[in-house]
């Protein structure tokens, strides 16, 4: 079959999240998830954090746009409507990958900051993930594979 389109999406650029407090979020995706901060800060309209070297030289980003930015840059004001997450949100959960190695360390690492977390495996992929919300409720999942998690069909 072929591609009649002319083009495939080869890595994620960018995950925005509208939030209420930018300076309880930012300091969530600084200083207890370990992003490093490219531009703004918590008293900034939008932040944005990197995740990753992309693909073509495009950094991957995570933006937190403050609840009265429009949907567009430079579209004018949303009104101050909080922000919806939960089992209410079109945003189910975000996935940051890093090595299987480091999970112990996440997993250390909350339980010495008390960020409550469960922890999931995904065998028919070789996935372990582990869950916990940032202090607005989105889901956030720092995922690794291990070939030893994979299923033994």
């Amino acid at each position: 079959m072929s591609d009649e389109r002319g083009f495939r999406p080869r890595g994620l650029g960018e995950i925005a999240i509208r939030c209420a407090d930018m300076a309880a979020m930012v300091y969530f995706y600084e200083k207890v998830i370990g992003l490093q901060r490219l531009q703004g800060d918590h008293n900034s309209a939008i932040t944005f954090f990197r995740i990753a070297e992309g693909f073509g030289g495009h950094t991957q980003v995570l933006a937190l746009f403050h609840q009265s930015v429009g949907s567009e840059r430079g579209s004018g004001q949303t009104g101050a409507a909080v922000p919806v997450t939960g089992g209410a949100s079109a945003l189910h959960h975000i996935a940051l990958s890093l090595p299987f190695v480091e999970q112990d360390a996440v997993m250390r690492w909350y339980d010495q900051i008390d960020q409550p977390y469960r922890v999931e495996h995904f065998g028919w992929i070789g996935w372990r993930g582990i869950f916990t919300q940032d202090p607005e409720g989105n889901t956030v999942e720092l995922v690794a594979y291990d070939s030893s998690l994979l299923d033994q069909a």
